[in-house]
């Protein structure tokens, strides 16, 4: 696995953070500093708009997996992504917690977090 300082996952994490901005903040509404993304839009399709949104979660948690990410953070991420697409799935409450919960965003964040972690602890050692 490549480090956190290494120009491998700094490509890696500009991918995953583009991919939860786009799903969870891409767009703001004008006036105030709320925003949502394509999670919330697409999650208004019936049937499957939540699985749809559900599958690119479970890409993030894969690529957590692939870099050997603690079971414990991936069990993390595994539990938001989930809450979104259970919870996510449930007519007109589900959609408007689409728009609120952002789990892509704090999977993303708790990767980061964690490499950033395993980095500073490899600078230690």
């Amino acid at each position: 696995m490549s480090g956190p300082g290494s120009a491998r996952w700094q490509r890696r994490r500009k991918r995953l953070e583009r991919l939860a901005n786009t799903l969870d903040r891409s767009f703001r509404i004008p006036g105030t500093d709320w925003r949502f993304g394509l999670d919330g839009i697409i999650g208004l399709i019936p049937g499957i708009g939540d699985l749809a949104t559900g599958v690119l979660s479970a890409y993030l948690i894969l690529e957590a997996w692939r870099m050997r990410t603690r079971p414990r953070i991936v069990v993390c991420m595994v539990w938001n992504a989930g809450l979104d697409m259970v919870l996510g799935s449930i007519p007109l409450l589900g959609d408007l917690f689409d728009f609120v919960h952002k789990a892509n965003v704090k999977n993303v964040r708790l990767l980061i977090a964690e490499h950033d972690r395993q980095d500073s602890r490899r600078a230690r050692n």
